[in-house]
């Protein structure tokens, strides 16, 4: 895998306390071929002129920011951050957060997953994988909707709320991201969804799950009922 190009697509919304760190940690871990391209949804805190400085320091090879003009949301950032990466030529696609939950210490255990896999989910429920930092409260509401999408959908993995994944690009232009419909957090079911239907071997990668680094996290209960009425929707459609 050392020859393929590897990127990881980071959509970030109000990320500048963390985005400098993260991309050090991500290029720190000397993957060969890892680049990173940050798609920001214009963030009023500045974070798109934090990567745009870091490009042009020039100290990471590749990193690129897609700075987001249209309606903002997470689906949709993750959308053009998908087809951005199939216009680069991307080998593997990494999704991940920027806020340091998704900790990129992981990076490599997805990567390497991928040799079995069309699609590696880094997960908090399969054996060794962890949701530890977080309060109860925000640990039974994950619980609670990875459980109804995953019912509804029938969904083939533990921890379909999952947006720390590992994809192939076969696997990527399966899933069609041009035609993908879901605004908020609800694209990781989408995609997931397109995955199984589409019959790529998905395989479950354990993680441990941290809270935010430093910042404020952007789920909250409007988003939280948003995903639940995709899910409901993408059930009730099916024949």
């Amino acid at each position: 895998m050392s020859h393929l190009k590897v990127l990881a697509v980071i959509p970030t919304y109000n990320e500048a306390d963390n985005i400098a760190a993260l991309i050090d940690a991500l290029y720190g871990l000397k993957v060969r071929g890892l680049e990173a391209l940050i798609v920001d949804d214009e963030s009023p805190d500045g974070t798109s002129a934090i990567v745009e400085g870091l490009i042009k320091e020039g100290r990471y090879h590749g990193l690129r920011l897609l700075t987001r003009a249209g309606p903002p949301g997470r689906g949709w950032a993750g959308r053009d951050g998908f087809l951005e990466a199939l216009i680069l030529g991307a080998d593997f696609i990494v999704e991940m957060d920027a806020d340091f939950s998704h900790q990129p210490r992981h990076v490599p255990e997805l990567l390497a997953a991928m040799k079995d896999c069309d699609l590696a989910v880094g997960s908090r429920f399969v054996w060794g994988g962890a949701d530890r930092e977080r309060g109860l409260s925000r640990r039974l509401i994950t619980k609670a909707a990875n459980a109804f999408a995953r019912g509804a959908l029938d969904l083939p993995v533990l921890d379909c709320n999952s947006g720390f994944r590992c994809f192939s690009r076969k696997a990527m232009e399966a899933i069609q991201p041009e035609t993908l419909k879901s605004r908020g957090p609800s694209i990781v079911h989408e995609v997931l969804s397109r995955a199984q239907a589409a019959g790529l071997r998905i395989k479950e990668v354990p993680i441990e799950f941290a809270d935010r680094r430093k910042g404020d996290s952007k789920l909250s209960l409007w988003r939280l009922a948003e995903g639940y009425w995709w899910v409901l929707k993408a059930r009730l459609s099916r024949p």
